[in-house]
């Protein structure tokens, strides 16, 4: 016993008096000096403040003379005294790490970290001489680059290792051939954690690594838009044993449906496959999985409904199945899931009512169904005692709001807006709410005054609906004092003007919405907005000047006053501003000289007014992204060919009185996406010099006097993102530009008519910043559609349009178009074309209006159109077209319109009825035969005829002179006409 007590002192003895040895203090105290400290760049970087909540700079804590044992972020082995752990994470470092540097000199390091500093350059291949390494952390260093040279041979020679975290660093000099994840197998026997997490690495996983026999976290989530350029995923046939109990895959590109081998993946307990291109449906296998925690496989295309089996997922808190095309009813299983916390279901097709077992949920903390199709009204009780967030909007929910969605304690966001809720507003009980937004639903009667008691609310959205009458008193609400975002819309008795003579305040508002309320005249506010910034009071009466109270709200950033009926706005005001809205007044101002000292500015929108004046030239001093829309107005003149440092991303100058050649130095604005000078005066040829922009999608150049031939592309690539292509009703000649429409890439991939519901083209650059609201700033077009005139507020993305018609072009239609799969609608009427219509336009399957009226196309109508289910307008009238009318599908709604003068059609629906022995290929008619009814046989014996005739009245008149009979058959009507003149004279 008292050799053993003997044995311990001495152990401990030699232990606290073991010290650091010099070389490995010499080496540390040199690495100091390679890099510096400053953490400053850490208050730039919202991700570093969540990652480093404590930054500490480690170093300053060595120094000579110390034990370097002893030094923050430096660890020892406890027998030999060698350095064999060192953390530098959170320290603010910054700098390269040199081929020479001392840090390679710690041979015995056994742990390396250096996360979350600012640590830029190459990895240099010298730490592969750290061959004990077992824990690499050098995650969150932006401009760190891995060379595939490096790489390699790091995992070639620290053959030790254990831990890999690279996260946020740069790999994209690697891979992806050879594949950089082959090179793990020199680690398969110690890896137990690989996290590569946003390194744009390359390269293609097989299921030889997820077999790995102690790899128990593997993380490869890419960063957004990478896609098949990113981690590729083979296919996974997981016929191995495997310990893997977290697997991250975000945004790798598998091709195909979750791999059905996964249920094999038993020890797993977290399994993220977030927007990895996954289709088909989500295989019921997955309820193997009976560890499972945590499940994410939001942003795929996965089809069908959520298998019932998931009720075997009893240990589940988070589940994300949000942003797929899911659809049916939800299953009814959750009470099996007692676990979960947060269930995400959003952008989905889910319909019918919410499942009964849902709101037995205890623990839930985050319920999120918005965007679906769900229907009928909430249930009269829920069990959630620990809900903190309820979205349900965008649905179809109705009846009366229940008094437990009010009434929770811990609740503090809600929103039940866009859904159908009647009835009052129950009193509120949720004191905690700090986001409430009932909007857009048919909600009437008064506002409980208990939503003025809810004093952490900072964003208030009420109304929006036309039937709510109740009284609504303005300054009550500047008792909300947190409040920052309000929106009170669809009020008809919203009353500004406070009651008695003292201001009231809104301290914190950032943010004031009052849409559609009735707001008549010059309706004046007697509060006070310190800090406003974003001001919407657009569809209401507003008339006159803009008012003073707008004009010194000297912290705007976005303004809207649209829909209203202001005639001007003045001087300009707001030298902050960033966004401005006028749009549908009756503005008359002048604005040559508009915006000459503003340089903040970033979407203007003036259309439909009547502004006078030439363009702003002043514009040009814009040095931010600009979206210009100042359509239908009465500006007039030139434009200036001074476009070479404006960051054009929208111009809009439809519908003004502009003349003379468009500006060539449009050309320079490379950001341009959407091009819309319509219905203008302008005379030139077409612009072939906007080929150099490569982001545009929209040109309209519609209803001007543009003239002559359209050349030929000079690259392949010029015009590729076009899905808006309309220049008709000019003076075009020429040939249809075949080598433009070879290269409308973006029109050939199909739209997806699932999703059309939400996304729209948005070009405009939007406020962004902390507390600041996006604006939503949505291009608008007039386009002619399915033969009608046809204004778009938004312009939905898959809105693919090519508009060739009242041009002079001529020749044959190209097969080519064919290709456009995109197209919605094509219209190429009112030209000069011939030949036959393509069989390929059958491959339009998205095609909704196809016009080629008024041309001289022969043959017969290709029976491949049948083909095209989504068609709704078709227009072939006025051609030489032959033959019988296809019948099936969409051709038999179509009416004679359709096919009006086209002599030598028949079928249903005409009245002509087909001769069974018409061959669909005989010749076409001549011109005469066609115009007047006639063939070719009558037509040539009446010319023989009046040849012959001819012929002989000529050699009378030259024999004989004039006779008497001619005289009176040709010319008598003259000789009538000169003697009644002769009458007059004579009476006069």
């Amino acid at each position: 016993m008292c050799v053993h007590m003997f044995m311990l002192f001495h152990f401990f003895t030699c232990l606290s008096s073991h010290s650091c040895h010099s070389e490995e203090t010499s080496a540390l105290l040199h690495f100091k000096t390679e890099l510096i400290t400053d953490t400053a760049f850490y208050e730039y970087d919202r991700d570093y403040v969540d990652l480093c909540p404590h930054v500490y700079p480690k170093m300053s804590t060595w120094g000579n003379g110390t034990n370097c044992c002893s030094w923050m972020g430096v660890t020892c082995h406890s027998l030999s005294g060698h350095v064999i752990g060192l953390d530098l994470s959170c320290s603010g470092l910054v700098g390269n790490i040199h081929p020479n540097s001392t840090l390679f000199h710690l041979i015995h390091l056994q742990t390396l970290s250096l996360a979350y500093n600012y640590i830029y350059g190459d990895v240099p291949f010298q730490i592969s001489h750290l061959y004990k390494l077992q824990s690499l952390d050098l995650s969150w260093n932006h401009d760190l680059e891995w060379k595939e040279s490096t790489w390699k041979r790091m995992l070639q020679n620290a053959t030790a290792l254990s831990e890999i975290v690279l996260d946020k660093t740069d790999m994209t000099l690697i891979g992806p051939t050879p594949n950089p994840f082959s090179l793990i197998a020199n680690l398969s026997s110690t890896l137990v954690t690989l996290s590569l997490d946003y390194t744009s690495i390359n390269g293609y996983v097989t299921s030889d690594m997820l077999c790995l026999p102690n790899l128990q976290y593997l993380s490869l989530s890419s960063p957004p838009g990478v896609g098949h350029e990113g981690i590729q995923i083979h296919v996974l046939n997981l016929n191995c044993t495997t310990s893997l109990r977290f697997l991250d895959l975000s945004r790798c590109y598998f091709q195909g449906p979750i791999p059905s081998s996964f249920s094999n993946l038993t020890y797993l307990t977290s399994l993220n496959l977030v927007e990895s291109n996954l289709n088909g449906s989500i295989p019921s296998s997955l309820s193997n999985l009976q560890h499972l925690t945590h499940l994410d496989l939001s942003g795929n295309r996965l089809k069908g409904s959520i298998p019932s089996s998931f009720s075997n997922l009893h240990h589940l808190t988070y589940l994300d199945l949000s942003s797929n095309r899911l659809g049916g009813q939800i299953p009814n299983v959750f009470d099996r899931l007692t676990n979960l916390q947060t269930l995400l279901l959003q952008s989905n097709y889910f319909g019918r009512k919410l499942p009964p077992s849902l709101f037995t949920l205890t623990q839930l903390s985050v319920l999120d169904c918005s965007y679906n199709k769900i229907v009928g009204p909430l249930p009269d009780k829920a069990a959630f005692s620990n809900l903190t967030q309820l979205i349900l909007n965008d649905n179809l929910l109705n009846g009366t709001i229940p008094w437990w969605v009010l009434s929770f304690k811990s609740l503090r966001y809600l929103d039940l807006s866009d859904n159908r809720f009647t009835g009052h507003i129950n009193e509120i009980k949720s004191y905690s709410l700090e986001y409430l937004d009932l909007c857009n639903n048919e909600l009437h009667g008064n506002i409980p005054e208990s939503i003025f008691d809810l004093v952490n609310l900072t964003d208030l959205c009420l109304l929006s609906h036309s039937s709510w009458s109740g009284t609504l008193h303005f300054p009550l609400f500047s008792k909300l004092q947190n409040l920052v975002h309000l929106s009170l819309s669809g009020c008809n008795s919203l009353l500004l003007n406070s009651e008695t003579s003292v201001n009231y305040t809104f301290s914190n508002l950032r943010t004031l919405k009052l849409l559609s309320n009735n707001i008549i005249g010059h309706s004046t506010f007697y509060g006070v907005f310190p800090h406003i910034e974003y001001l919407e009071l657009s569809n209401n009466k507003l008339d006159g000047k803009v008012p003073k109270w707008i004009q010194d709200m000297d912290s705007l950033l976005h303004l809207n006053l649209s829909h209203n009926s202001f005639t001007s706005i003045g001087l300009f005001p707001w030298h902050r501003l960033e966004f401005l809205d006028l749009s549908f007044n009756s503005m008359v101002d002048d604005i040559s000289s508009f915006f000459c000292n503003e340089t903040n500015l970033r979407n203007i929108n003036l259309s439909h007014n009547n502004f006078t004046g030439t363009f702003p030239q002043c514009l040009v001093n814009i040095s931010l992204p600009l979206a210009l829309d100042i359509q239908m107005n009465k500006l007039h003149g030139t434009l200036p060919d001074t476009f070479k440092h404006l960051v054009l991303v929208t111009l809009n100058l439809n519908g003004n009185q502009f003349e003379g050649l468009l500006p060539k130095s449009l050309s320079n604005c490379t950001e341009l996406v959407d091009l819309n000078l319509g219905n203008n005066q302008f005379e030139d040829t077409f612009p072939n010099w906007l080929q150099n922009l490569l982001n545009l999608k929209i040109l309209v150049l519609r209803g001007n006097k543009l003239h002559g031939p359209i050349a030929e592309l000079k690259s392949e690539k010029m015009f590729s993102s076009l899905i808006i292509f309309d220049i008709s009703s000019n003076n075009f000649s020429g040939s249809l530009p075949k080598s433009y429409i070879k290269n409308f890439q973006a029109m050939k991939i199909p739209g997806d008519k699932e999703h059309n519901w939400s996304y729209y083209i948005q070009t405009g650059a939007g406020i962004s910043g902390e507390g600041r609201i996006q604006p939503e700033y949505h291009d608008s077009i007039t386009a002619t559609i399915k033969g009608t005139n046809t204004p778009y507020a938004k312009i939905p993305r898959d809105f693919v349009n090519i508009d060739l018609s009242g041009n002079k072009f001529e020749g044959e239609i190209p097969d080519v178009i064919g290709e456009l799969q995109g197209l919605r609608d094509l219209n190429l009427s009112d030209n000069r074309l011939v030949g036959h219509i393509p069989r390929s336009l059958g491959n339009l399957t998205n095609l909704e209006s196809l016009d080629l009226s008024s041309n001289m196309l022969i043959g017969d109508i290709p029976t491949e159109l049948t083909n095209l289910n989504f068609l709704e307008v078709l227009n072939l009238s006025q051609n030489q077209l032959v033959g019988p009318i296809p019948r099936g599908k969409q051709f038999e709604s179509f009416s004679n319109d359709s096919y009006e003068g086209n002599m030598g059609l028949c079928g249903w629906p005409l009245s002509i009825q087909c001769n069974n022995n018409v061959s669909l290929q005989q010749d076409p008619p001549s011109v005469a035969e066609d115009k007047f009814g006639f063939g070719w046989k009558p037509v040539a014996i009446g010319y023989a005829f009046g040849m012959v005739l001819g012929i002989g009245l000529g050699f009378c008149v030259f024999s004989i002179g004039k006779p008497q009979w001619l005289v009176i058959m040709f010319g008598g009507k003259r000789i009538k006409r000169r003697r009644r003149g002769n009458r007059r004279a004579r009476t006069t």
